[in-house]
């Protein structure tokens, strides 16, 4: 075996120092905005559920934005899940609230603008049939008779539908409100 001698041998050791950045989250707004959409998107899901029951039940076809709203709220909801997630193991990167917000608010605003055709549209709307037959209706039902359950239920269903365009509304701004945090956030202005 042969042996190799080497004169002036040196051992370099080259230390690379990482700049760790940590970003300062608002703890207080963060969590204002995940409850906030939170109950938002268990709100809409809840209710096109049971609009999706109920169609079913009287041999309807379901309207595509009832599983397309569903869907973006589910969305949400794993979205938030995974936020915490990060927040847990300390790596929420604003760019990843920012793209994932982006993205959720395109979805979300589809939603939107549908609900609001439908509540509103110029023709058959769902707020002007609640207007002509449930709240307009003179006099209102009321005893323990099939007259006076069928007007609450319709009743229920209309103010479901009111809730569904006000919290839409609340979680397209509270999208854009997260996409500004995640900004400052960014900028270091937080």
């Amino acid at each position: 075996m042969a042996s190799s001698t080497t004169t002036d041998s040196y051992v370099y050791e080259r230390r690379v120092t990482e700049k760790i950045h940590r970003y300062q989250w608002p703890a207080w707004q963060l969590n204002l905005w995940m409850l906030t959409m939170l109950i938002a998107s268990c709100l809409i899901i809840g209710v096109f559920s049971t609009f999706i029951q109920t169609q079913q039940t009287l041999g309807l076809p379901v309207p595509w934005y009832f599983p397309y709203y569903i869907t973006v709220a589910s969305l949400v909801v794993a979205f938030i899940l995974l936020l915490l997630s990060l927040i847990y193991q300390r790596r929420l990167l604003p760019s990843i609230v920012l793209i994932g917000a982006f993205i959720l608010f395109i979805l979300w605003l589809v939603g939107l603008i549908v609900v609001s055709v439908q509540l509103w549209g110029p023709t058959g709307s769902v707020s002007g049939n609640c207007n002509l037959f449930v709240f307009g209706a003179n006099p209102q039902p009321s005893g323990q008779n099939v007259q006076a359950l069928a007007w609450l239920q319709q009743k229920s269903i209309c103010q479901s539908w009111q809730a569904v365009f006000a919290f839409g509304l609340v979680g397209a701004i509270f999208l854009l409100w997260i996409m500004t945090m995640a900004y400052q956030v960014f900028a270091g202005e937080r």
